[in-house]
């Protein structure tokens, strides 16, 4: 069993970083995991399954962590058009995940979402807007609830203890 899933997580990450288009990134993908040219990816970024739907631009900073299922859509069809119910446009929005961000399981971003330094994003959430640093946020739209003990934070970054 351990053995085939380490055969997983190798293909897996050829996958990624195939749709990528980047063979020296220093990613991980322990699940399904589809990229896309417009995406740009840190340092030590594990997937667990992370799919992106879409040509807009998609920056994932350091040390990110993904839950399985996760999705971003960051381009739309455009409903103001020449036609009913959208034209034959797209309209392309990028999305920033920066640094020692986690997102759960099921996590969906939407295009024109912002998550800052040490979010948690709770699992089954939708995002839309900006997430500040360290907040913990949930729902449909994903709202702030609380936020990571900063203090804690910084020292832990301060002394690159990075899982």
């Amino acid at each position: 069993m351990i053995v085939l899933k380490k055969i997983l997580t190798f293909f897996f990450t050829i996958y990624a970083k195939y749709t990528l288009g980047n063979w020296h990134a220093k990613i991980r993908a322990n699940g399904f995991t589809r990229l896309s040219r417009q995406t740009e990816v840190g340092q030590n970024v594990h997937f667990n399954g992370f799919k992106i739907y879409g040509k807009g631009n998609c920056k994932i900073g350091n040390n990110f962590h993904s839950g399985f299922g996760c999705i971003v859509v960051n381009s739309f069809h455009n409903y103001n058009g020449e036609a009913l119910p959208y034209d034959n446009t797209n309209i392309n929005k990028e999305i920033i995940i920066e640094d020692n961000v986690w997102l759960g399981v099921n996590v969906t971003l939407l295009g024109g979402c912002h998550i800052e330094e040490g979010a948690i994003i709770q699992a089954g959430s939708v995002v839309s807007g900006k997430i500040s640093k360290c907040a913990i946020a949930g729902g449909h739209p994903a709202r702030e609830f609380s936020k990571r003990n900063i203090k804690k934070y910084e020292e832990l970054k301060a002394k690159k203890m990075f899982n």
